[in-house]
């Protein structure tokens, strides 16, 4: 049974309901939380929604300082930080209702394009100071900025997700790549590495220099691929900017990568630097009333029951879930195979997909025959899979998420996402897998090949 939705979008029978929103595509995915793209069944708006298990959070002494981040978060209405529209409880969960950006990250585009011309790198690099400037002065810092945390809207302009939800415990982090305190090592201030307590807010300049570094540069200030020789490179700030960069640029890199946080440059002095100011507009917007009833109830430890959600699932035939135009636009540029690779300015893609024109049944039947002689074990639920490395690997078990989508009559679209382990090891079992699946994939484009030797093709 298939229904219309008021957008006009097909819906397939089995989507989960929550509250007015109507769960989609799940859109990140790590051990304790998940990203999903939802839609709003009262006014037909897309947003994204992050599911996060109420017992992991609660457990950790941190509830005061997750709620009051939550709240600030809320209340901010910046046009470069991704907009938070409400929060929600069940029994179990806690969703946080998000800004929907379709543009995909800011790093897409060097990665096709190479290094942005210098006034480019500077607009982008305006706007996530201006974003992160903003934060600050609301009393939140980032402490994980990031290629994964740059998005660009449909318009091109700069959003920054995950702004205050860094105070979660790393382990419900959604995207279940960062175990340590340092997430992503290559972006991380000498302080933060050091873990010896640390003023966020200049840690997150810090990252910001790093991020315009790599935008006007096309390739990482601090790169090793042995951790220890990184660090070092780190705590010393051993980095040489190329002869393309003005003198201007040049300096002021100098002055934010200082690896002593007491002499770093401070966000105010960088937005009032000349080169900085050059062709800088602050955005022009207003504060509007925010309530903040539903933060206050999630973290009320006497909420009334009937303020709490109930997750449920409308029942339907066992099949694909349909995928409508606009989550398969959100999904990719065009249903590319290639970009899996991408290790260029510390870009690992988590995920990858491909086409089949074969039945749901038979793909599954097909990913399980090939799985299994590698080492892993496949357990299925309807069209999704869940796949474990048998054996432990440099982060733990290997886990892969597989979910079949019927994109157009007789074509199905099977994504699969690292939710768990090494994301290089997880490239590494693709390889191998893609192999076993050559007779069911289907070609739609040319696939390219792939840094390091290593390719996505089939």
């Amino acid at each position: 049974m298939k229904m219309t939705s008021r957008s006009g979008h097909s819906i397939s029978g089995g989507r989960t309901r929550v509250g007015k929103y109507e769960l989609g595509r799940t859109l990140g995915e790590g051990n304790f939380a998940k990203v999903k793209f939802a839609r709003n069944t009262e006014t037909g708006e897309n947003v994204a929604i992050k599911i996060l298990d109420k017992e992991k959070v609660l457990k950790h002494k941190m509830i005061g300082q997750i709620k009051r981040e939550i709240s600030t978060m809320k209340l901010i209405r910046h046009p470069n930080v991704i907009r938070m529209h409400e929060v929600m409880a069940s029994k179990t969960k806690i969703y946080i209702v998000l800004e929907l950006v379709t543009g995909g990250e800011l790093f897409d585009k060097i990665a096709s394009r190479g290094r942005l011309k210098e006034d480019e790198a500077k607009k982008y690099f305006q706007q996530l100071i201006c974003a992160v400037d903003y934060c600050h002065s609301r009393g939140v810092c980032h402490r994980d900025l990031k290629p994964e945390n740059l998005l660009l809207d449909a318009d091109g302009v700069l959003k920054v997700s995950d702004f205050g939800l860094s105070a979660l415990p790393q382990q419900v982090r959604e995207d279940g790549l960062l175990h340590t305190t340092c997430g992503t090592p290559n972006y991380v201030a000498p302080e933060v590495i050091h873990n010896k307590g640390y003023d966020g807010a200049k840690a997150d300049l810090w990252s910001c220099g790093v991020i315009l570094f790599v935008l006007m540069a096309g390739y990482l200030p601090f790169e090793e691929s042995n951790l220890m020789a990184l660090y070092k490179k780190i705590f010393k700030a051993e980095f040489t900017c190329p002869q393309w960069f003005s003198t201007s640029a040049k300096k002021l890199m100098k002055r934010i990568l200082d690896p002593n946080p007491a002499t770093r440059i401070t966000i105010a002095e960088v937005i009032e630097n000349a080169w900085f100011k050059k062709g800088y507009e602050p955005p022009r917007f207003s504060q509007a009333n925010v309530s903040l009833d539903d933060v206050n109830a999630i973290f009320n430890e006497a909420t009334d029951s009937q303020n709490l959600i109930v997750e449920r699932r409308e029942e339907g035939p066992v099949a694909p879930m349909t995928m409508n135009a606009f989550e398969l636009i959100c999904t990719s540029q065009g249903l590319n195979l290639g970009n899996l690779f991408e290790k260029k300015m510390g870009l690992v893609k988590r995920e990858t997909r491909f086409t089949s024109k074969c039945s749901a049944n038979e793909i599954i039947s097909k990913i399980e025959q090939a799985a299994v002689p590698l080492g892993f074990d496949v357990k299925k639920n309807n069209c999704k899979l869940k796949i474990q490395g048998e054996k432990t690997g440099r982060k733990g078990h290997l886990l892969v998420a597989t979910e079949i989508f019927e994109v157009a009559p007789f074509l199905n679209m099977v994504e699969l996402r690292k939710s768990g382990g090494d994301t290089l090891e997880f490239h590494k079992f693709y390889k191998n897998l893609s192999t076993g699946l050559k007779d069911i994939i289907w070609k739609a484009e040319p696939i390219d090949e792939e840094t390091d030797g290593a390719s996505t093709s089939t």
